[in-house]
């Protein structure tokens, strides 16, 4: 169920039968794309602060209260939006909904707390650089997006978040953290009208911020090559694709599957199963409001990343020619399936209809998006295919790469 409160922020519920337990939380449209240059990394920063204390409770309360009747409270951020989310027993709902609103309503943001956050995502900074197989799309998804919001980093560079003050919270807090840039999503053993009267208590008197400014993303593509001493070559390559209102999104995210989603991919048993020249290697679709990549990674020897990298690439391009039925029928399966489970977990439902309100205004059932992957056949993914090799590219390396071909080789022999 769906309700608007004058204000404009969104309610949506979805009562699953038999649960005594529920995922509740705000979903604020203010993630990494709604940064300025000089905010990159402020919205992370911000999520981290929300527990940090408010005017009515301690951090160590915010922790307390949830956790004091067997709850679980936790928070995101991602490119378009930021979550505030608790998991709960049934009866526990208003409490948790009462905490997650008072943490992104009423923060202190006391400067003591901000130095120490500081220094606690300073941390987490460099635990992302010593990761090669994280730091490699942070890295890939910056020269796809060169010099736009969607291409930085969520957790954004050591000496912007060095420099964030007190006041740079406040400003980005009023700036996008308006009602009508806020969904309420809840699911499992919950009850919507009962929702719905507490958050017009806490919410109803809020006043509208007016829509947020988010540049349309465009993939441009570029290489980034990073020389360390590893014990492997870290590849990832994007290509452009679909995002969420393309027609096409569909067959890509059949196409990626089928050509690296599981162990009996393409990619998995040609280079893996076949030649050994790898231990992880997988392919996967991302799709956003106006953009989306399809993305490779694999992890290699020096010696052998040449051999990995022609491997992969010649792969690519035979899908437009021979992809089987017997592929697509598999790939449309696994991704019919692990949409069906994962909606049996009330946490993964409130952030579906969470997403799917703020992308299309509505929440399509999930038997809509069955019929859609179902629709994918052996010639729209082969077409797909055709087309993807064609579409503008970008590579990331990362190790002993001494001997790992370029994106220019990379692009000549797509075109080959």
């Amino acid at each position: 169920m769906i309700s608007t409160l004058p204000n404009g922020l969104r309610i949506v519920t979805e009562n699953m039968p038999g649960l005594q337990s529920a995922s509740i939380g705000l979903w604020v449209q203010a993630g990494g794309r709604h940064e300025r240059p000089e905010q990159n990394g402020i919205a992370h920063f911000l999520e981290h602060m929300a527990f940090k204390g408010t005017t009515r409770r301690t951090s160590l309360q915010i922790a307390e209260e949830i956790e004091d009747v067997g709850g679980y409270i936790n928070a995101y951020t991602s490119k378009e939006m930021t979550a505030y989310y608790a998991r709960c027993l049934t009866a526990d709902v208003p409490l948790a909904l009462d905490v997650i609103a008072d943490i992104v309503l009423n923060p202190v943001f006391d400067p003591k707390e901000i130095e120490t956050e500081r220094h606690v995502i300073l941390q987490e900074i460099g635990q992302a650089l010593d990761t090669p197989d994280d730091i490699i799309f942070d890295w890939l998804q910056e020269v796809s997006y060169p010099d736009q919001p969607f291409g930085r980093t969520i957790l954004g560079p050591a000496e912007r978040v060095g420099s964030f003050t007190r006041q740079d919270f406040v400003d980005f807090v009023g700036a996008h953290y308006g009602p009508d840039q806020i969904i309420l999503s809840a699911s499992g053993g919950v009850n919507h009208e009962a929702i719905v009267h507490q958050a017009r208590e806490i919410f109803g008197a809020l006043k509208p911020v007016g829509a947020n400014t988010m540049p349309r993303a465009h993939f441009v593509g570029g290489e980034r090559h990073v020389v360390k001493k590893l014990e492997q070559v870290h590849f990832a390559m994007s290509l452009e694709a679909p995002g969420f209102r393309d027609p096409d999104v569909y067959a890509a995210q059949v196409y990626a599957m089928a050509m690296g989603g599981g162990m009996s991919s393409r990619l998995f048993q040609k280079i893996r199963e076949e030649r050994g020249l790898c231990y992880s290697i997988f392919a996967q679709a991302g799709a956003y409001e106006d953009t989306g990549s399809i993305t490779l990674y694999a992890g290699t020897s020096k010696e052998e990343i040449s051999d990995l990298t022609q491997l992969t690439v010649d792969e690519l391009k035979r899908a437009a020619d021979d992809m089987s039925e017997a592929e697509v029928a598999r790939a449309r399966a696994q991704l019919k399936a692990g949409l069906l489970m994962g909606l049996e977990s009330p946490s993964n439902r409130a952030e579906r209809n969470a997403r799917m309100l703020s992308v299309w205004g509505r929440v399509p059932d999930p038997v809509e998006a069955v019929s859609r992957i179902d629709a994918v056949s052996m010639q729209d993914v082969r077409a797909f295919a055709a087309k993807l090799v064609g579409s503008r590219s970008a590579l990331a390396l990362y190790g002993p790469i001494g001997k790992a071909k370029g994106l220019e080789a990379i692009r000549d022999r797509l075109a080959a």
